[in-house]
């Protein structure tokens, strides 16, 4: 089982990736960081991807999907934003957020590899 530390390094290892964070969507504060840059606060990215978050599973509600959400992808002209919501042990409210660089990343990689992230993560 891997930490929060080494989670966000394994998740900053993947290639084309720019920063991560692990985010509590129930405050929007990041319980860890990894990269970024002056253009990417992660500590902003945050709290504004969390608004992300919320705004889907109010609508899922409000839809009557009785499903689960994997990860939201956000398209920019040169970078992908990747969210995936955690579902193991203890990780309730919590998602992985993921900046890539659209050059140089591979999206299905870089989903299966937060995927796998994700099932080690212990929290």
């Amino acid at each position: 089982m891997a930490n929060t530390e080494t989670a966000l390094k394994e998740a900053a290892g993947i290639v084309g990736a720019i920063g991560a964070a692990l985010v509590d969507y129930t405050s929007g504060m990041a319980l860890g960081t990894i990269g970024g840059s002056k253009e990417l606060d992660l500590n902003v990215a945050a709290a504004g991807n969390t608004d992300v978050v919320r705004a889907k599973v109010r609508a899922m509600e409000m839809l009557g999907l009785n499903d689960e959400i994997e990860d939201i992808l956000i398209t920019l002209g040169g970078q992908y934003h990747l969210i995936r919501l955690l579902k193991g042990r203890g990780t309730n409210g919590l998602f992985l957020y993921l900046a890539l660089d659209k050059e140089r990343a591979n999206l299905a990689m870089a989903r299966h590899q937060l995927k796998k992230i994700e099932s080690e993560l212990d929290v």
